[in-house]
């Protein structure tokens, strides 16, 4: 299975829609090496702004120029994207329904060596709180590209979420995204295992360690976040009964916290959530993190064992 970078991606992207659209714009924290929004730099220095390290001043900067009209793209890690910056994301990009497309890299335990404090844990549960944003977290380069080339032509505040770690490839060129849906990857009648990002992969690794075992577990991907596909989720509910995420964020206003939420209200079923339990994250390679926080395909297989072993 081919591997690749989504911040790769994301660059060739930019710049795909850079030539097709004189309107839009890019503006980065002095991370555009990091981030790729560079590719979109070197062709379209008119049309990019580097702000430095003053990503407050970033993103009220993107929502007054997405305001004259233009698609803003504004990027930087999603720690200083969306946790330093929250006052501006809600008061000048969401309250005034901004045409500004967040993107932040560099999320979760992918982070590695970097550590802590640059291992963004909390990004979705703010995001997710905030009225008129939706929220995409991509499980490859392929969903990537499709994500944000369905926010460039939508109007309105989006955040769309990146591994600093490449990423297995899991859909080919015929994939379509569509905003409110989640893809079904592998149907399975005894549980379902819901992920997003880094932790869909791992999802299907887990649901064949399962079917070893005679489980058979279905595998959804819920890169669209917010909105939340509830017909899908609901679906998988009445007919597995057990309902098992798993994701690279805290387990408190994730992905978990989205399908609880909605099922408590809809669907009441045995539920666990696979996160991070109120803790930071530590400096190490990204594959020993996930082995440290018990986040691995095995963890998720036991884990379903663990459910379909109560009554």
């Amino acid at each position: 299975m081919a591997v690749e970078s989504l911040r790769g991606a994301y660059g060739k992207t930019l710049l795909k829609l850079g030539r097709e659209n004189p309107d839009l714009v890019v503006l980065d924290a002095d991370l555009a090496k990091s981030t790729q929004t560079q590719v979109f730099a070197r062709e379209f220095a008119g049309r990019f702004i580097d702000m430095g390290l003053a990503e407050q001043d970033m993103v009220s900067t993107a929502a007054g120029i997405a305001l004259t009209g233009k698609t803003v793209f504004a990027s930087s890690f999603c720690t200083f994207l969306v946790g330093r910056v929250f006052d501006q994301v809600r008061q000048s990009v969401c309250y005034n329904r901004a045409n500004v497309k967040l993107v932040g890299t560099h999320s979760g335990l992918g982070v590695g060596e970097d550590g802590a404090t640059h291992q963004a844990l909390e990004d979705i549960a703010l995001t997710r709180a905030l009225p008129e944003i939706r929220v995409i977290v991509p499980a490859d380069a392929v969903e990537t590209a499709l994500a944000v080339e369905y926010a460039a032509a939508t109007p309105g505040p989006f955040f769309i979420r990146l591994t600093r770690n490449n990423l297995p490839t899991l859909f080919g060129p015929e994939h379509r995204f569509a905003m409110g849906r989640a893809p079904l990857l592998r149907d399975g009648s005894d549980i379902t295992l819901i992920g997003m990002g880094a932790m869909v992969e791992k999802a299907l690794q887990a649901a064949e360690l399962l079917g070893a075992a005679r489980i058979s577990a279905a595998v959804i991907d819920f890169s669209s976040l917010k909105p939340l596909d509830e017909e899908i989720l609901l679906r998988f509910a009445k007919k597995t009964g057990r309902i098992l995420t798993v994701e690279d964020h805290s387990v408190r206003g994730g992905l978990g916290s989205a399908c609880a939420e909605f099922l408590s209200q809809q669907c009441p079923v045995r539920m666990k959530i696979m996160g991070m339990d109120d803790q930071f994250g530590r400096s190490g390679k990204p594959e020993d993190l996930y082995v440290h926080f018990k986040l691995t395909a095995a963890d998720i297989a036991g884990a379903g064992k663990e459910m379909l072993s109560r009554p």
